[in-house]
């Protein structure tokens, strides 16, 4: 794979444009990192709250002949956002790619929202049948897509807008979000429960849940409006107007490679502690799904601490020893950990807290260090595409394929698909090299 060093930013564009995009408000880095990051929150929040609600929402919105039927059919609406991802990322990133970042934020976030306010207000399966579901379905797809281009677009964004100085530190800081989001969906369905009781919840008090999140982008998307459009990216639209961009993705055919297999790492490893850790540590006999759960708490501030670390690390170090370093960490270090924490000997608490911080590294890092590979004009594409492929792949499928090993009797076998993951991560942090300035030269 080639050096990054050795492709200029502006490789693989083509002919003079035809015209250059309207220009946005003045330019203010703190309200760029906030448009950026905001989107984050939002995503993750919209993406979460529906896994975490459909044991409440789907007797009232799906059919079945008994409740687990019901509840089966509401994660089968779950998992096909998944598989729409890698579509989204082609098709939004590509306006966010010739439309301008600013467009492409804008829109991600109005779409979240919208799929979050079908979701408030579709009728039950009682009251209008099959079309109950489908509409459950279609706003499923709907944030699929959306959420396939929210973060490579926030990346590309970021990549083009963040002052040199500080420029890991605000793609830590905008990915944060995705944790912020992550942990809200609890903290909302935690304060629904306290406030209607888990029979309230199910009577439909599961609509406030969407309702907020309709409202949260709502505000993100005011937010983004009022944002500067990159000039990084207004610059490369007047040069490459009418860029076909599969010619250009071909010719960078191993960073896509590297970025499928960053992503495949750090999303494997962040289902498995996020989702899949409490029925691993309750079946290694180390603590209760309870008990396991609340160490995550611990673990999602290791994890935080871990991103803004990194991102601070990696504005004077360089990205590429701060993901490496992550990356080893996780590939060597987790199954002996984690083998440990099944023995005994060690604390559930400190497994979580040691992973999450690992993965913070990569996670603080990746998206930046991932636009920085690709020329403005395919960034959102070429970093969203490999991206959405990998979380649909490995992050999607994860939490079954564990459950299979589990209910063969191969429990133990469980860490050892993150740690490979990772492993394959580190290996292809060599393809590329540290790029040796910044790419847009702010102070």
């Amino acid at each position: 794979m080639t050096a990054l060093e050795k492709t200029p930013a502006s490789a693989g564009t083509a002919a003079p444009p035809q015209s250059a995009p309207v220009s946005a408000p003045t330019r203010r880095p703190r309200r760029e990192l906030a448009a950026a990051s905001v989107g984050s929150v939002v995503e993750a929040y919209d993406w979460t709250i529906y896994g975490v609600l459909a044991p409440y929402f789907a007797e009232q919105l799906f059919p079945g002949s008994s409740p687990t039927a019901r509840l089966i059919a509401a994660y089968l609406g779950f998992a096909l956002g998944f598989l729409v991802r890698p579509l989204g990322s082609v098709l939004i990133g590509r306006l966010t790619d010739t439309r301008g970042r600013r467009y492409g934020l804008s829109l991600t976030v109005g779409l979240i929202a919208a799929g979050s306010l079908l979701l408030a207000v579709v009728p039950g399966h009682a009251a209008i049948g099959v079309a109950a579901p489908l509409l459950v379905v279609a706003a499923r797809l709907v944030q699929g897509l959306s959420v396939g281009a929210e973060n490579p677009s926030a990346a590309a964004y970021v990549t083009e807008t963040a002052p040199g100085r500080s420029r890991y530190f605000y793609s830590a800081v905008s990915y944060g979000g995705v944790v912020l989001g992550s942990a809200l969906s609890f903290v909302v369905l935690s304060v629904l429960l306290a406030v209607f009781g888990e029979s309230g919840v199910e009577d439909g008090a599961w609509r406030l849940a969407f309702v907020f999140g309709a409202l949260l982008g709502l505000t993100a998307l005011w937010i983004r409006r009022g944002a500067a459009e990159s000039e990084e990216f207004a610059a490369s639209a007047r040069q490459s107007a009418g860029t076909r961009p599969w010619p250009v993705l071909r010719s960078h055919l191993g960073r896509l490679a590297v970025v499928f297999a960053i992503t495949s790492g750090a999303t494997t490893v962040f289902y498995f502690l996020t989702v899949d850790f409490p029925a691993y540590a309750e079946d290694a006999g180390a603590a209760s799904k309870e008990e396991a759960s609340g160490a995550l708490l611990l673990g999602m501030v290791a994890l935080l601490t871990g991103m803004l670390a990194a991102g601070r690390a990696a504005d004077r170090f360089g990205a590429l020893p701060v993901l490496r370093a992550g990356f080893a960490g996780l590939a060597l270090g987790s199954v002996p950990l984690l083998t440990a924490m099944a023995a005994g000997r060690v604390p559930v608490q400190l497994v979580t807290v040691v992973l999450l911080f690992l993965l913070g590294l990569p996670l603080a890092v990746s998206n930046v260090f991932a636009g920085q590979l690709f020329p403005p004009a395919v960034r959102a594409v070429a970093v969203g595409l490999p991206a959405a492929l990998a979380i649909s792949l490995f992050g999607g499928t994860f939490p079954a394929l564990a459950e299979l090993l589990r209910s063969a009797g191969h429990g133990g076998w469980v860490p050892w698909w993150p740690a490979i993951t990772c492993a394959g991560a580190l290996l292809a942090s060599w393809g590329v090299r540290e790029h040796p300035v910044p790419v847009t030269p702010h102070p």
